[in-house]
């Protein structure tokens, strides 16, 4: 008798289910790197009232916030495939928040979407506000849910949780305008970015802080674990150092500083979960896992995702480089 081609009781790799703990926290740390600067050009935009710096902030980010959004649709049809009990707790528990970001989603993409519809300034203010309140309330909602996920009821960890993600989701909006526009409103908008993340570092530290003392979600040991501190103190280096950079005007080396911020805060909360993947519960990872055969067959068509990278990287190859206000063309 033959071996099947895949096999039933075994996993393709032992740490298989690892593997995929990783790549479900690769994709969310994805769409936090991504449509985190969508977010903090939202927020920005509401510093602007000029038509055509307007116009500028919307141009910068028209080509790729759609394309970014793909990575919140993949990190939960990653999470549905390999822990299936992980993504329906999470969404039972938070089901209210769940839907407050999707409509916030939804407000923040149709405000840009319906602005150049009608040629009308009342029409334009209503669609600014759809806009600017969709790019404030995702981050603010999907850090709440981050928060409960990792510290269950904690209320003030899931707070600072929150803000957090909103403060990153500036710094990293204002890199990116910053590496695309014109130096006279780079310098405007460094001074945003600066301030943000001073404001991140800081709220990173008492956020940490304040789970030591409480021990939300149990996860005081793991708090003062040497990773942990590891990726504290090279998050303050690159936030740091990515002010710096800043001042002098390198915008972008200071773009990839800023993204490197969500991508820091990723791997932590990768290492506050592990090797739980549920805190609230107590779930472990290879509690949640599907079964050997699902997983190994969702392995394999999961080879898929290196064509969305490959996308990724020819999209921004093709819209790489500075714009100008000429309309919004998403």
């Amino acid at each position: 008798m033959t071996d099947p081609l895949l096999p039933v009781d075994a996993y393709l790799v032992e740490s298989l289910p690892e593997i995929w703990f990783g790549a479900v926290l690769f994709a969310l740390g994805m769409y936090v790197v991504l449509d985190g600067f969508d977010f903090g050009i939202g927020m920005l935009y509401a510093t602007r009232t000029d038509e055509r710096e307007r116009e500028t902030f919307l141009a910068a980010f028209g080509p790729v916030w759609d394309a970014n959004e793909v990575w919140i649709v993949a990190f939960g049809t990653m999470l549905l495939a390999a822990f299936p009990r992980v993504y329906s707790r999470l969404l039972a528990d938070n089901y209210l928040l769940a839907l407050g970001f999707v409509v916030a989603l939804v407000f923040r993409g149709l405000g840009p979407e319906l602005r150049e519809q009608r040629d009308d300034e009342r029409w334009k203010r209503y669609t600014d506000y759809a806009f600017i309140g969709g790019s404030v309330f995702a981050p603010l909602l999907l850090g709440m849910l981050a928060g409960r996920w990792l510290f269950g009821g904690a209320t003030l960890p899931v707070a600072l949780t929150s803000v957090g993600l909103v403060a990153v989701s500036i710094v990293t909006g204002a890199a990116f305008l910053a590496a695309k526009t014109e130096p006279g409103l780079a310098s405007e908008l460094r001074a945003y970015g600066i301030g943000a993340t001073l404001a991140y570092l800081g709220g990173v530290v008492v956020l940490l802080g304040t789970v030591v003392l409480t021990d939300a979600g149990g996860a005081a040991d793991a708090v003062l674990s040497l990773p942990v501190a590891a990726v504290v103190a090279l998050s303050v280096a690159v936030g740091l150092g990515g002010s710096v950079l800043a001042r002098r005007g390198r915008y972008r080396a200071w773009l990839a500083s800023a993204l490197a911020l969500p991508t820091l805060l990723t791997i932590l909360v990768a290492i506050l979960l592990y090797p739980t993947i549920y805190p609230p519960t107590g779930l472990l990872v290879r509690e949640a896992v599907v079964s050997p055969l699902a997983l190994n067959l969702v392995t394999v068509l999961g080879f898929l995702v290196l064509l969305v990278l490959w996308y990724f990287k020819f999209l921004y190859g093709v819209f790489s480089g500075p714009i100008e206000g000429e309309g919004y063309g998403g």
